[in-house]
């Protein structure tokens, strides 16, 4: 289990690789616990300066693992929750470098990100509605304040896929590159930040969020209520069932 999320540290930065490639990086409850405990390591840590989360050049994440969704109760706490409330409330840059498949969290947790780097041949969906769901992660506030409410209802209700220049053009993403470029510009922007003066960056950082923080704290509550009663419903259950069928 272990295996399945691959950490370095080098030079300022902190490296997240997700390895379940086999299942297109989709994310268990024990991925999300590790996740949590990643960034909090990352948040204490003072010689780390910046926080990197990747796939390979030819998978990012596909979104939740089904599985779990399909077995939880209404009593059950879903880590995929308690990991958006550590992304929300990370405080030291975090970068991202996608390719292939950004499915449901795939997308959303990119809102979250300081740069996106996105490879050619990624391809984003958010599959709310489709599966009987609600948007998380803050995306019904992150997103519509980037596209705008008739886009982001296209594309959180509606379900319409994008590709990466439709992702830089609706500001998710920061720039597009080749698949196998990805990794090492990932890295290289990474590394960029991790050098400069560490307080300033941290001061800018926080000063550029401030002004959505106690907004976002309250979208992602109100996101996270919904999300536990619609995954409990009949309807979500026998949307999720039949994937495994």
């Amino acid at each position: 289990m272990s295996n399945l999320i691959l950490t370095t540290e080098k030079q300022g930065v902190f490296t997240i690789t997700l390895n379940r490639i086999d299942k297109k990086n989709a994310l268990t409850n024990a991925m999300y616990q590790q996740l949590c405990q990643h960034f909090a390591y990352a948040e204490q840590t003072p010689s780390i300066h910046c926080l990197v989360i990747q796939g390979n050049d030819n998978c990012f994440c596909a979104g939740n693992d089904l599985h779990d969704f399909l077995q939880c109760s209404a009593d059950d706490d879903l880590a995929a929750l308690k990991f958006v409330k550590v992304l929300s409330e990370f405080t030291k840059p975090l970068v991202a470098g996608v390719a292939g498949v950004a499915v449901g969290i795939g997308t959303t947790l990119l809102l979250h990100c300081d740069m996106v780097i996105v490879a050619n041949n990624s391809k984003f969906k958010l599959p709310f509605t489709q599966l009987g769901l609600c948007p998380e992660a803050g995306s019904s506030l992150l997103l519509t304040q980037k596209v705008g409410q008739n886009k982001a209802f296209e594309l959180m209700v509606l379900g319409q896929s994008f590709n990466a220049e439709q992702a830089l053009s609706y500001g998710i993403a920061n720039q597009v590159c080749q698949p196998n470029e990805l990794i090492a510009l990932t890295a290289k922007i990474a590394q960029a930040i991790a050098k400069l003066p560490v307080e300033s960056v941290m001061t800018s950082r926080r000063l550029i969020r401030q002004g959505n923080k106690l907004a976002l704290s309250q979208v992602i509550s109100d996101e996270s209520q919904e999300f536990v009663r619609l995954v409990n419903t009949d309807e979500c259950k026998n949307i999720l069932a039949q994937f495994f069928k």
